[in-house]
């Protein structure tokens, strides 16, 4: 490893210590803030992203199927989503410290702004594209607006939903990151923000990682649940 900067990017075998460390060290009997403190980083992190995310969620799954199902919802509500869906999740950032502080409101506000957009628009896509005769078959068994809603478009939709899902949880691990650098003191954000500061670049490099990690096994969450919520599909790949 010479050809890496000294200093700069730490080897392998530095960051496997420093996140061991961080991870198994005695937090009571050393004044490193990287001893033993991983699990209470993560444990805030994940709060904010979970809470933050099912927010997002609840708001944006029912709000995009509207958009998709009701041409007055999406004449009145979809071109405002629309113009402030380019607006990046930094934009938001003095937004969010002036209206919550630094506290945690800003940075669950933050992860579920980041969250919506990605749900809100794949759940409408999904509703656009339910085919037409399903509906005419359930307004000809007598179907009304909200079971057609419920029975019809919902489970018609659900792949762009949890497709939306799939990229909003991830997108909640990018906000989870920018929130707690600024918003917060505390979390896997603020620690990276904090290594970088005092130059542990071994630390950076794990929580970086630790980041990876969290984002594929809440990705692999959601794939998990949809599974189950759609036992259906489940029949069609056996087959």
């Amino acid at each position: 490893m010479d050809w890496l900067p000294e200093g700069i990017v730490p080897s392998p075998e530095a960051v496997a210590r420093s996140w061991r460390t961080w991870i198994f060290g005695a937090a009571t009997r050393s004044l490193s803030p990287y001893s033993g403190t991983w699990s209470g980083a993560v444990l805030h992190s994940a709060e904010r992203v979970i809470e933050g995310f099912g927010l997002a969620t609840l708001i944006g799954v029912p709000l995009g199927l509207l958009i998709g199902w009701s041409r007055r919802t999406s004449d009145l509500v979809d071109p405002t989503i629309q113009l402030f869906r380019p607006v990046p999740i930094t934009a938001w950032i003095p937004f969010a410290l002036a209206f919550f502080g630094i506290y945690d409101a800003s940075a669950i506000f933050l992860v579920a702004l980041g969250a919506f957009f990605p749900i809100v628009v794949n759940a409408t896509q999904g509703a656009r594209d339910i085919d037409i005769l399903l509906l005419r078959a359930g307004r000809m068994m007598g179907a009304s607006r909200a079971v057609e809603l419920r029975s019809i478009v919902f489970p018609a939709a659900m792949p762009s939903i949890f497709t939306g899902l799939r990229l909003g949880v991830g997108v909640s691990w990018t906000a989870v990151i920018i929130s707690e650098m600024v918003a917060v003191k505390s979390g896997l954000g603020y620690a990276l923000w904090d290594a970088y500061y005092v130059g542990r670049m071994d630390i950076c490099v794990a929580t970086m990682i630790s980041f990876g990690l969290l984002g594929f096994l809440s990705d692999r969450l959601i794939l998990l649940c949809w599974r189950y919520a759609a036992p259906w599909r489940r029949i069609g790949a056996s087959r």
